[in-house]
């Protein structure tokens, strides 16, 4: 498009010359696969928030377990925005939210894989999982996470508000960015349990939650492997070399962004909510140190709690002695 064309652009906010990945949804058939899914993904939700709540009675906290009713409940809202823009094609307001919400919510599941995978580390290698060294290291790419999201939301708003070619140019820089900083996060996962199995043995190793730690090396694995494929298909896609909007290429279609992205997820859903993940990748409140998982040595919550039965057994003792 010639830079005359570009001023007479009707916006801002100016819709998108290039295509995208699903491309401008329609009622058919945007809508009932979305209703589909959003009933597929109520589910989950439903199913996750019952765990916490039978949990949380039992006074056993399993905060990933409402991390996921929150992911499920982002992915609601990201098909319910999908079905009004295909009511309303032309508003690019709806469009932008609806993409922001596509792109944010996947990370709640990447950051509880690694969270599991961290688990198994500190339960295998309890010295080099708790040292301070990784914790930092750790927290640094959690906060990287964070600065990425916020990066790739800031590109999309302001790239649908500018015409300036380098304003557009460096929005796509930070998207490209983002996104390969969010690939190489996803097989993370994949290189804390080979550090976990291929280091020597500790001598120290522990063991936490119910059931075998292969089973739950597997869970971590296969989730790793579906968060890399629908991190690397985003990737791959917008590496590729930008299309017209109408001659876009086969990834552009609907079907792939359906596949790589929702159909993932509740393949995802599908292997942590039955396996009960709630029950395998459990550790006491508290943990912060070698010793804690396997209960050697008390978790801070736990000893919190033995000091305060501790004095309340003595203000008891003493109204006793009183009377």
């Amino acid at each position: 498009m010639s830079q005359i064309q570009q001023q007479h652009r009707p916006g801002p906010p100016y819709a998108p010359t290039t295509a995208s990945v699903g491309g401008v949804p329609s009622v058919i058939p945007d809508v009932p696969v979305s209703a589909v899914f959003i009933a597929l993904y109520a589910t989950f939700a439903i199913a996750n928030m019952v765990i916490f709540q039978m949990n949380r009675r039992r006074q056993r906290k399993f905060i990933p377990s409402v991390a996921l009713f929150g992911f499920c409940m982002a992915r609601i809202l990201t098909l319910v925005l999908r079905i009004v823009w295909a009511t309303r094609r032309t508003n690019v307001r709806l469009a932008i939210a609806a993409n922001i919400f596509v792109n944010a919510g996947i990370l709640i599941v990447y950051i509880v894989n690694l969270i599991f995978a961290q688990r198994i580390l500190r339960a295998r290698q309890p010295t080099l999982g708790w040292h301070r060294s990784l914790r930092v290291v750790f927290a640094a790419v959690y906060v990287g996470i964070a600065c990425a999201l916020i990066m790739v939301i800031t590109a999309l708003v302001l790239s649908v508000y500018s015409l300036d070619a380098y304003t557009l140019r460096a929005c796509r820089d930070v998207q490209l960015t983002s996104g390969t900083y969010l690939l190489v996060f996803t097989t993370l996962p994949v290189f804390t349990i080979a550090a976990a199995y291929l280091l020597p043995r500790s001598p120290i190793r522990e063991d936490f939650g119910e059931g075998r730690m292969r089973t739950k090396v597997i869970v971590v694995l296969l989730v790793a492997c579906l968060c890399i494929m629908n991190a690397g298909f985003r990737v791959g896609t917008a590496w590729s070399p930008p299309r017209p909007i109408n001659n876009p290429a086969w990834y552009h279609g609907k079907a792939p962004f359906y596949v790589f992205n929702f159909t993932l997820e509740i393949l995802i859903l599908c292997i942590m909510t039955p396996i009960r993940i709630d029950k395998r990748f459990h550790v006491p409140d508290g943990s912060n140190r070698p010793g804690h998982y396997s209960g050697r040595v008390g978790s801070s919550a736990e000893s919190a709690a033995e000091g305060s039965a501790e004095k309340a057994g003595r203000g008891q003792g003493a109204i006793l002695h009183d009377v």
